[in-house]
């Protein structure tokens, strides 16, 4: 797309008006938005045009349609953070990842939509529609980042922002077959920033993820987070070559805690790894370093983080929160203080015990998610609130060691639904993640491989295919 809005044979308006057409047919069905913005939209395509005409582009992503998750600030916005308990005060300025891709001529077309605090691996919230699962309509496309993930595998243009604090960039990525990085803690500037958060790409393909990594990676002149670093490294496209032979690949099917892993999931997986021993890489399977105590540490750590916003509502507010949710806060109630700092020490030791068991490695992959795509109105893949974090012990250990994971596509289920492997590297390198996940994506067999439009939105509309000039899908 930036190929051709350089040489002229391709431009913004063109292409904003086929998302927007796109958008038309496909959101009464997907519910993937919150605040799209069509006006400034245009507004900002049509001076992308301009500068490409006078050869001044703004930077990497100028023209180029984008969607940041409705919990990273934009000014004039408000922010629910997925809940209808929150006031909606309009932002006053762009948070950090929303000033990078602004200053770099993309085209906002809106937030996305989330769960109630982001605390769901869901498209359900009490504040937005219901997201759906683009591969089938009546599957949900996961969370917190649902309506990123929704509208990316939708074709709502090729590049979304999401969040990260155990999963919810790397879960509904997985379930809707696109591509997303959790890039290393620190890389990428996030306000407020948290232990563990961070903020990343959302594409259909690794090139796209690297580019857009590129731009959010790039210090924040504001300083907001204080716990972001100077980019390292400086550049992450274009991705470069990769083999794999003589690498040392961990393989790993068991988290040692949480749901057990589908057999489709394994099997999927599994033959992954052995298209990289094919290769030359030398593939050892990684016992668990997860427990079911570490997980159910971490899950009381947040039930407690949540409960100290919930309480603090009235109780007209408390009754707006989603009920699931609410029921999850209370868990965090009474909790005594060492207990509450036995969970935090909790996150500590999980880092270290990630970072202990992924070091013999040059990468580690596994499944992203035990499971497959699940009903799109249960708020979570277990749909009990005793195991809702069950899902996510393959995906949360990375956040606390402060490593860069991947999610990408590694085949589908029997019936369609996307299976999503994790490719996770030492920290800083978020270079090789995404080059071992491009060699993937080249070699995996079609299979394995995405096609566009995703199945569930195909067939909404005999012109789906051909909507507008075909330019953004």
């Amino acid at each position: 797309m930036v190929a051709g809005f350089a040489e002229g044979t391709l431009s913004p308006v063109d292409v904003l008006d086929d998302v927007q057409s796109r958008i038309e047919v496909l959101e009464p069905h997907v519910q993937a938005l919150y605040a799209p913005d069509p006006v400034a939209a245009r507004d900002a395509a049509e001076a992308s045009l301009l500068r490409w005409r006078e050869g001044t582009p703004a930077g990497p992503i100028d023209g180029v349609p984008i969607t940041l998750k409705e919990n990273i600030p934009t000014r004039g916005t408000p922010v629910p953070s997925g809940t209808a308990a929150t006031d909606l005060v309009p932002a006053a300025a762009d948070g950090p990842p929303a000033a990078r891709v602004r200053e770099a001529g993309a085209v906002i077309l809106g937030k996305t939509t989330m769960p109630d605090w982001g605390m769901l691996s869901s498209g359900l919230s009490s504040f937005h529609p219901l997201a759906r699962n683009p591969w089938n309509l009546d599957w949900n496309p996961g969370g917190s980042s649902a309506g990123a993930c929704a509208a990316g595998a939708a074709g709502y243009g090729p590049l979304h922002v999401g969040s990260d604090i155990g999963g919810s960039l790397r879960l509904p990525a997985a379930w809707t077959a696109l591509v997303s990085l959790k890039p290393s803690w620190g890389l990428a500037p996030v306000a407020p920033p948290y232990w563990g958060r961070v903020v990343g790409p959302i594409t259909r393909t690794v090139a796209d993820c690297a580019l857009l990594l590129d731009v959010l990676a790039q210090p924040d002149p504001e300083d907001r987070d204080h716990t972001s670093l100077p980019p390292v490294p400086a550049r992450v496209a274009p991705v470069p070559d990769f083999d794999p032979a003589g690498l040392r690949v961990g393989l790993q099917l068991d988290a040692g805690a949480g749901m057990e892993v589908a057999p489709q999931v394994a099997a999927a997986v599994r033959a992954a790894a052995e298209v990289f021993a094919r290769a030359g890489a030398d593939v050892v399977e990684v016992a668990p370093f997860m427990t079911p105590d570490s997980l159910a540490d971490l899950d009381l750590f947040w039930r407690v983080r949540g409960w100290e916003v919930f309480r603090r509502l009235s109780p007209a507010r408390q009754d707006a929160v989603l009920p699931y949710i609410a029921e999850w806060c209370r868990g965090g109630a009474d909790v005594a203080g060492h207990e509450v700092m036995r969970c935090a020490n909790q996150q500590l030791e999980v880092g270290r015990a990630t970072v202990a068991a992924t070091r013999p490695y040059d990468l580690v992959i596994s499944p992203v998610s035990p499971n497959v795509a699940f009903p799109a109105h249960w708020p979570g893949p277990a749909n009990d609130v005793t195991r809702a974090m069950h899902h996510i012990a393959f995906t949360v250990p990375y956040n606390f060691s402060h490593q860069p994971a991947l999610s990408i596509n590694a085949g589908f289920t029997d019936d369609g639904g996307p299976i999503g492997m994790q490719v996770a590297g030492p920290r800083f390198g978020d270079r090789d993640v995404l080059a071992a996940a491009a060699w993937w994506e080249g070699h995996r067999p079609v299979s394995a491989t995405p096609t566009w439009p995703a199945p569930g939105v195909a067939d909404l509309d005999p012109d789906t295919r051909r909507v507008g000039k075909g330019l953004a899908t």
